[in-house]
C-alpha cells in the first residue's frame, strides 16, 4: 500500500473514532460498491459523509479488496463523496438517511488528469495520452507470457517488429531504443538482439514517441520507443516468479522481487533462457549481361543462375539479472544505485546448399556450412539522484552511468563439392572468422524542472553521451597449394567513436483548454571513425568499390527546435499538433565496410562515408473517448535529406563468382507521410477489443553511380486483439498482425500476416497463473520478396524464427492481480517520468 493511500485509510479511522460517540444512537448501515469504468474493483476507494447541518461533523471508510463498503452512519442529512487516487471523485449531495441504504455500484471515470495527460484504461492495454508521447502498459497481454520484449514491442500500436527483429516506427527503421530513459546495454550491441532475450514480463510500459520534446535526445528520424522496467512500489517482500517451456527446445525460469520499507527499495530483476531457434531462407537468382562501368564491353556471366536453400539451428544461453537499490535520504530526496549484467552464448549452424546453373542447365552443387560460436558480456552501472523542493514538481535530477559490453565470434566455414558436371575444378577455401567487440559508453545528463504557478512549467537540462567501440576482425583462407590457414589482407582493428553534447530548455503553460510545449535542443556530435589494415586506401576502394577514408573524424553542430499542442474539446476529446527536427546517426555496423561472409555470392558491407540524416517532422492527433470505446487517431508528415537506403550492387569475384554487395548509402531525399488510427472497445466485462491500423506512403529521390533509386511505395499493417474472460477464470487472447506489400526502388516485398494465441488460467486464488502461448499460430511469419536490378533478378524468401509454442507458470507473492495497482503505481510513475526511472521526462 502507497504512503498516500496509508495516510487516508489512517484518517479515516481517526475520524470513526473521534466522531463515534457524537454519533452513536440511531446507527444506519450504508454500503455499496465502487468500480472503474470497465468493472473493474477498486480497492481503498474512500467514502466521506459530511453533514450537511453541521460541516465539522463527518465519519466515513474505505472500500474493501473486492470493491465494496459497509458503512456505520448515524442518522442525518450528508453529502456524500466518493473518491480514488487518479479518478474523478463522485459527490451525492443533500442525502437523506434515516435507515439502512444500499447505493448500489457506483462507477468511478479516469481524472483528466494534469497539464500533459490524459488517460484511457482498457484491461488488455492502457494508454496514458500526453503532449509528446503515448504510454502503453502492456503487463496483461497473454500473447508475450513466456515471450520476450521484442515480442511484447510487437503488440504495441505504431510498432512494428520484422521477422529478423528489427525494429521499426510507423514503418520507419529509424527509432531510438531507450530503456528507462537511457541508452543502455540492455538495448542491445548495437543492435536489438537483447530485446529477443529479455523477457516481456519485466516491462513495466513502453512509452511511444512519435513526435519527441526537446528533453529527449535528438536521435532517431522516426521517434523514440523507450522500455520502462518494472519497479514495484509495494510496501514490503513481494514478486513473481515464473518458469517457461516450449517447442522449438526452449526453457526459461525468470524472477522479479521487491523489498520495499519507508527508507529504502531494493528491486531485483533475474533471468535465464535456454532456447533453439531454427529458421530458413530460399533465394533464386537469375543474371543478365551487363556493361562493365569501366571497359565499357558488355559482360556475359558465367552463370546463369544460382539457387541457395539456406537452413539455420540456432541454440542460444543466456542470463541476465538486474539489481537497484533506492534510498529515501528524506521524504523529499533519494538516490538509486542500479547495476545489471548479461552474459550470452550462443552456437549457430548455418547451412547453404547452392545449384549453380550454366547455358540453362545444373552445373554445380555445393554445400555450404558455417559453425559460429558467440559469446557476450555485458554490464552496467548507474546512479540516480532527485532532490524534490517542494510538492509542486520542482525538482533536479542528476544521473551517471557507465557500461561496458564485450562479445567474441568465431567462426568456421567450409564449403564441399557434391556436384560437379562443368570442366573446371573449383576451389573453395575453408575460413576462420575470429571477431572481438568491445564498447564503452559513458553518460552524464542533470535536469532542472520548474513549475511557476499552477498551470506552467519551465525545463533545463545537460546530457554527454561518450561511446567507443572496437571491432578487432582476423580472417584466415585455406591456401590451396600449401593447405595452411593464412592471415587474409581484409582482417582489420576498426575503431569508432560517437561524442554528443547536449543542451536543452523548454517551456509548457495551460490557457484555459489550450496547453503548449515549446522547447529547443543544442547538439554537438563527434563522429570518428580508425581503420588499421594492410591495405591502402587505393587498395581498400578497390576491394570494395567505394571511396574509403581509413581515418576520419567528423563533427555537427545541430539546433533541433520541438513544438507540441494540445486543446482539450472536451473532457473526453482533443487534438494534439507536434513538429520535431531529428538527426539520424549511422552506428557502427553502418559504417564498418569490412563484410559479412555467410555466403560466397550475398554479401553486406558498411560504408564509412556515411553522413548523419536530418528530418523535419509533423503530426497531427485526435483522440475522442466513451464510456467503452476509445478513438486515437494522428496524420503525420517527415521530410528526411541525406537519408540511408539500402542499394544492392553485382560484381564478380577473381574465381568468377558472381557476388551481390549490399552498401547502405545517403541517397538524398525521403518524403513520408501516413495516417494511423487506433481502437479500445471494451463491450462487456467479459470481452474487450483493440485495433489499429496505420497507412504510410514514401517518396526517395535520389541516385548512386549513375543508377536512378528513385521510388514511390503504398504501404500500410494493421494489428487486431481480442481478449476474453470464460468462467473458471480462464483468459483467451488472439493478435493479428498484417503488413501489406511494399515497393522500393529495387525490391518489392510480399505481405505478410501472423497470428498469436494464448489461453490464461488463474490458480490459488488468482496468485498464480498458467499460460499456453502460441506464436506464429500460422507459421506464416515470412519474409517473400523480389529483387531487379540492371544485373541480376532475385525472388526469396526468408523466415527467422518457426512456430513456438511456450507454456509459462507464474506464482506471485504478496501482491494483488487486479487494474488499480497498475493504475496507482503509474500515478507515483507520473513523478517519476518527471526525473530519474522515466529519463527526463
Amino acid at each position: 500500500m502507497s504512503r498516500h493511500l496509508r495516510s487516508s485509510a489512517l484518517i479515516f479511522y481517526f475520524l470513526l473514532f473521534t466522531t463515534f460517540s457524537a454519533f452513536a444512537q440511531n446507527q444506519h448501515t450504508v454500503t455499496g460498491k465502487v468500480t472503474d469504468e470497465q468493472g473493474t474493483a477498486l480497492e481503498y476507494a474512500t467514502i466521506s459523509f459530511q453533514s450537511t447541518t453541521d460541516p465539522d461533523k463527518i465519519t466515513g471508510g474505505i472500500t474493501n479488496p473486492q470493491g465494496t463498503f459497509s458503512i456505520e452512519v448515524p442518522a442525518g442529512n450528508y453529502d456524500i463523496t466518493v473518491e480514488f487516487i487518479s479518478f474523478e471523485p463522485k459527490k451525492f449531495t443533500g442525502r437523506q438517511i434515516n435507515g439502512d441504504v444500499n447505493m448500489g455500484t457506483i462507477t468511478l471515470g479516469m481524472a483528466a488528469g494534469e497539464l500533459e495527460e490524459v488517460v484511457v484504461t482498457a484491461e488488455t492495454t492502457q494508454v496514458e495520452v500526453r503532449l509528446d508521447k503515448k504510454i502503453y502498459n502492456i503487463g496483461k497481454d497473454l500473447t508475450t507470457a513466456g515471450g520476450t520484449v521484442a515480442d511484447a514491442l510487437n503488440n504495441v500500436p505504431s510498432v512494428s517488429v520484422d521477422i529478423e527483429g528489427g525494429i521499426s516506427l510507423r514503418g520507419n527503421e529509424n527509432v531510438r531504443i531507450l530503456i528507462n530513459g537511457k541508452p543502455s546495454a540492455m538495448a542491445g550491441f548495437g543492435n536489438t538482439d537483447v530485446l529477443s532475450q529479455l523477457p516481456a514480463d519485466a516491462i513495466e510500459r513502453v512509452e511511444v514517441i512519435t513526435s519527441p520534446s526537446a528533453r529527449y535526445d535528438a536521435e532517431g528520424t522516426a521517434g523514440i520507443l523507450n522500455i520502462i522496467l518494472r519497479k514495484e512500489k509495494t510496501l514490503g517482500f513481494n514478486g513473481s516468479v515464473t518458469a517457461r517451456a516450449g517447442h522449438p527446445d526452449q526453457a526459461g525460469l525468470s524472477a522479479n522481487v521487491n523489498l520495499r520499507t519507508d527508507k529504502f527499495n531494493i528491486f531485483n530483476t533475474t533471468g535465464f533462457r535456454y532456447f533453439d531457434a531454427p529458421g530458413n531462407s530460399y533465394s533464386d537468382t537469375r543474371y543478365f549481361e551487363y556493361i562493365d562501368e569501366e571497359t565499357g564491353e558488355l559482360v556475359d556471366p558465367l552463370d546463369d543462375r544460382i539457387i541457395e536453400d539456406r537452413e539455420i539451428e540456432r541454440l542460444n544461453r543466456n542470463f541476465n539479472t538486474s539489481l537497484g537499490f533506492e534510498y529515501f535520504i528524506t521524504d523529499m530526496s533519494s538516490i538509486t544505485a542500479t547495476g545489471f549484467y548479461r552474459y550470452g552464448e550462443d552456437v549457430d549452424l548455418t547451412s547453404n546448399f547452392s545449384t549453380v546453373f550454366r547455358e540453362g542447365s545444373r552445373a554445380l552443387e555445393t554445400t555450404r556450412r558455417e559453425r559460429q560460436m558467440e559469446e557476450d558480456n555485458s554490464y552496467q552501472i548507474s546512479l540516480n539522484y532527485i532532490n524534490k523542493f517542494d510538492d509542486s514538481g520542482h525538482q533536479l535530477t542528476a544521473d551517471l552511468q557507465f557500461e561496458k559490453d564485450s562479445e567474441t565470434q568465431n567462426a568456421n566455414i567450409f564449403e564441399t563439392i557434391d556436384l560437379n558436371l562443368t570442366n573446371d575444378l573449383p576451389f573453395y577455401p575453408r575460413e576462420q572468422t575470429f571477431t572481438e567487440e568491445s564498447q564503452k559508453e559513458y553518460l552524464a545528463q542533470i535536469d532542472y524542472v520548474r513549475p511557476i504557478g499552477e498551470d506552467a512549467q519551465f525545463e533545463a537540462g545537460y546530457r554527454g553521451n561518450f561511446e567507443e567501440e572496437v571491432t578487432d576482425y582476423e580472417l584466415l583462407l585455406q591456401n590451396r597449394d600449401t593447405q595452411q590457414m593464412d592471415r587474409s589482407a581484409l582482417s582489420n582493428v576498426f575503431t569508432y567513436n560517437e561524442n554528443v553534447n547536449s543542451l536543452y530548455s523548454q517551456y509548457g503553460n495551460r490557457f484555459g483548454d489550450f496547453s503548449f510545449l515549446l522547447g529547443l535542443r543544442l547538439e554537438n556530435t563527434q563522429l570518428k571513425g580508425d581503420i588499421q589494415s594492410n591495405l591502402s586506401e587505393e587498395e581498400l576502394e578497390e576491394e570494395f568499390g567505394i571511396p574509403i577514408e581509413t581515418n576520419f573524424d567528423n563533427n555537427y553542430l545541430g539546433l533541433f527546435p520541438t513544438v507540441n499542442l494540445i486543446y482539450e474539446i472536451g473532457e473526453m476529446e482533443n487534438i494534439t499538433l507536434g513538429y520535431n527536427r531529428r538527426i539520424n546517426r549511422p552506428r557502427g555496423w553502418f559504417i564498418n565496410p569490412f563484410p559479412s561472409r555467410a555466403s560466397r555470392t550475398n554479401i553486406f558491407q558498411g560504408n564509412p562515408n556515411l553522413q548523419p540524416a536530418f528530418s523535419n517532422a509533423f503530426d497531427l492527433g485526435y483522440l475522442k473517448r466513451w464510456k467503452k470505446l476509445t478513438f486515437t487517431s494522428s496524420v503525420y508528415y517527415q521530410h528526411e535529406t541525406d537519408s540511408f537506403e539500402r542499394v544492392e550492387q553485382g560484381s564478380t569475384s577473381q574465381d568468377g563468382t558472381q557476388v551481390i554487395r549490399t552498401i547502405p548509402i545517403n541517397l538524398a531525399t525521403n518524403t513520408r507521410i501516413g495516417a494511423e488510427a487506433g481502437l479500445l472497445y471494451n463491450p462487456a466485462r467479459w470481452l474487450r477489443l483493440n485495433g489499429s491500423f496505420n497507412f504510410f506512403q514514401f517518396d526517395t529521390d535520389g541516385d548512386y553511380n549513375g543508377i536512378d533509386y528513385s521510388a514511390k511505395n503504398t504501404s500500410y499493417f494493421g494489428r487486431f486483439s481480442s481478449k476474453v474472460t470464460l468462467p473458471w477464470k480462464i483468459d483467451w487472447q488472439t493478435n493479428a498482425f498484417y503488413r501489406g506489400a511494399s515497393e522500393g526502388a529495387q525490391t518489392e516485398t510480399q505481405g505478410l500476416l501472423s497470428v498469436d494465441m494464448a489461453v490464461s488460467k488463474e490458480l490459488f486464488n488468482e496468485k498464480a497463473s498458467l499460460t499456453l502461448n502460441v506464436q506464429d499460430l500460422l507459421n506464416s511469419r515470412k519474409r517473400e520478396s523480389f529483387t531487379t536490378t540492371a544485373f541480376f533478378e532475385r525472388e526469396s524468401e526468408f523466415q527467422w524464427r518457426q512456430r513456438s509454442i511456450i507454456l509459462s507458470f507464474t506464482y506471485r507473492f504478496n501482491q494483488q492481480r487486479r487494474e488499480q495497482d497498475r493504475q496507482r503505481r503509474g500515478n507515483e510513475n507520473n513523478d517519476e517520468d518527471m526525473n530519474g526511472e522515466g529519463g527526463e521526462f
